[in-house]
């Protein structure tokens, strides 16, 4: 009789766990229908901005509003989980597709926005004006305006280089990626500037005029050579490229002989020594070629139309090669 009464106790013992496993798998059932469910309105489609600073409370209720989640409580429990309590993270999320309440609380959690990155690339020798062009539609938060603002304080150190935006990037986080990019880059060789015995501010200046001035890595090093040894003897550098700063020319055909005399600190006729600041974004070639420049017996240099550069001893050789090459 012993034996029998312990065989059904552990069967009514099992019974009873398996009634505990039907309860916990109906209550599932019903919290996943109830709370975590794809709401049946769903809007695939949409792009839902969480703003920096907004309670977790306010962003639940807005997407509820939306129609997003169906319990605003399970995606708080789920956002704090998944989080470790940091709360949403802000930005623009897109929801292509339906989406159920964990999905949707993972992704908040952990700034997961579901937008493609785009492909950018920035050509060495820009100024900051002309990288602002080079942010389209495509990037719509992007302020052309604040760049532009942005870009003046940091002309020389927006690194040129290929990157890969949201397309909700700001101004402000373009200016900071493209700054820790130079600072990355320009890391790698700081023995050998320092070596070069020319401050980093002098390097980006000058750097800049060559990304201007020369095509090739042999005419950058010969130019850099031409312009150390004309500010060590205290001659004008007489660049032509940095009027883009005195009056919007670009081209040296386009200038004059009034052009020449324009009282500015960017004039590197009128002033001698590097103008104030860098005059585009030059890349790690060009600041290479800065402190590694070529001893050469000339002073002067000239570019063709395709690039070909001409160098002369004497301002005489000088006159006398635009004649010659330059029509």
């Amino acid at each position: 009789m012993v034996f029998f009464e312990r065989v059904r106790m552990i069967v009514a013992s099992k019974r009873y766990l398996a009634y505990i496993g039907v309860g916990v798998v109906v209550v599932c059932v019903c919290a996943y229908f109830v709370f975590v469910r794809t709401p049946a309105s769903f809007p695939q489609g949409l792009l839902y901005e969480v703003p920096r600073g907004t309670p977790l409370s306010a962003v639940a209720s807005g997407l509820s509003a939306r129609h997003i989640i169906r319990s605003e409580f399970a995606f708080k429990v789920l956002v704090t989980f998944f989080g470790m309590g940091r709360g949403a993270v802000a930005g623009d999320y897109e929801f292509e597709s339906r989406e159920n309440g964990v999905s949707v609380a993972y992704r908040i959690a952990r700034g997961e926005y579901g937008l493609s990155r785009i492909r950018l690339t920035v050509p060495e020798g820009l100024r900051s004006d002309q990288i602002a062009n080079l942010f389209d539609d495509r990037f719509y938060r992007f302020d052309q305006m604040m760049f532009r603002k942005l870009g003046n304080m940091y002309e020389g150190y927006l690194f040129p280089d290929t990157y890969y935006f949201l397309p909700n990037v700001t101004a402000e986080e373009v200016v900071d990626a493209m700054t820790a990019n130079y600072r990355s880059q320009v890391e790698e060789y700081k023995d050998e500037i320092r070596r070069s015995g020319r401050s980093i501010r002098d390097i980006i200046i000058m750097a800049s005029i060559l990304e201007e001035e020369a095509n090739t890595e042999e005419s950058r090093r010969i130019v850099a050579g031409i312009l150390w040894k004309r500010i060590a003897q205290r001659m004008p550098l007489q660049v032509d490229a940095t009027f883009a700063f005195v009056n919007g020319k670009t081209r040296s055909s386009d200038l004059t002989l009034d052009d020449l005399q324009i009282d500015s600190p960017y004039n590197t006729y009128v002033y001698r020594g590097l103008p104030p600041g860098p005059i585009s974004n030059p890349g790690i070639a060009a600041i290479l070629d800065t402190i590694r420049p070529v001893d050469t017996p000339y002073y002067f240099y000239l570019s063709e139309d395709d690039g070909t550069m001409h160098y002369a001893r004497t301002h005489d050789e000088h006159v006398a090669n635009k004649f010659k090459y330059l029509k």
